[in-house]
């Protein structure tokens, strides 16, 4: 087994979460598995031969040598026992929202993730958001999502996860309207148009 000092760029250590030992995993396979899986939401089947184990992990940490840019150090917690887990899953915006289309708003998204707790076997890979019925100004909130079965979000339900916003060209010209209405004057763009 190759220790931090001794480890070569070919080699990565893994430490596993089930067991008080660390194995070496080849970067090449540890390239591989960074493809397929992401971290804190993808389970993993692993095999252990030199610890005599097999099962279902997370993949919960990722390291880059910080001057050579190069893995070093990958961290799997094993699942097995453990009825429900904390994940990250990503949020995927489906739909052209109505403020955005007929509206000349812009789709403003707050979270890009969402922090849930579901069973190891259901794990969502994405957590979709329909914004296709949002109007200008309008507020979608975490307690206001339709999560798959069996996923609860974490945290504060009252977040804010995507609005319609006015675009700036939409904000400057309702603006301008608003001062004109009352003044009764037309106001004069900088421009002088």
């Amino acid at each position: 087994m190759s220790t931090a000092g001794t480890r070569k760029q070919t080699e990565s250590i893994a430490p596993f979460w089930a067991h008080p030992r660390e194995f070496v995993l080849s970067a090449k396979s540890a390239e591989t598995l960074l493809k397929q899986a992401s971290v804190n939401n993808t389970l993993i089947q692993l095999n252990i031969p030199e610890l005599r184990w097999r099962g279902n992990t997370l993949l919960r940490e990722v390291q880059i040598h910080p001057a050579k840019g190069w893995l070093y150090h990958l961290s799997f917690f094993a699942v097995a026992g453990q009825d429900s887990l904390d994940v990250e899953v990503p949020i995927q915006f489906v739909g052209d929202a109505v403020g955005v289309k007929i509206e000349d708003g812009v789709l403003d998204p707050v979270l890009t993730h969402l922090q849930v707790r579901c069973a190891p076997d259901n794990i969502p890979e994405v957590i979709e958001v329909d914004v296709s019925q949002m109007h200008l100004k309008d507020i979608l909130y975490v307690n206001q999502l339709v999560l798959p079965e069996g996923v609860t979000a974490l945290g504060e339900p009252e977040r804010t996860v995507v609005t319609v916003i006015a675009s700036q060209v939409n904000a400057e010209a309702e603006a301008e309207a608003e001062a004109e209405e009352q003044t009764g004057t037309p106001i004069e763009s900088e421009s002088g148009s």
